[in-house]
């Protein structure tokens, strides 16, 4: 298991942002990256793993993932909302 912490992980990342937004926006910002990435990632995997029941869906797991992933994507994103127009 890997020990490294996300700011070890993504420090390039957190730098290049952080430097043009500001702290809690450049993380932010990577972290929306991270999870439009989990996204694609899942949702690749939900086109392997197709419901039974409902074929050309992901399977029901898959798509909670997705659905949760999503759901902190827009939260992560008002709240870039709400620093821009604070």
């Amino acid at each position: 298991m890997d020990t490294m912490s996300a700011f070890d992980k993504h420090r390039d990342a957190l730098e290049v942002h952080e430097t043009m937004m500001g702290s809690v926006n450049g993380r932010v910002a990577v972290a929306l990256d991270l999870l439009t990435d989990a996204l694609a990632m899942v949702g690749q995997h939900g086109v392997y793993c197709q419901s039974t029941r409902v074929p050309g869906t992901p399977t029901l797991d898959i798509a909670l993932v997705l659905e949760q992933i999503g759901d902190a994507k827009e939260l992560l994103q008002s709240v870039i909302e709400l620093e821009r127009s604070g």
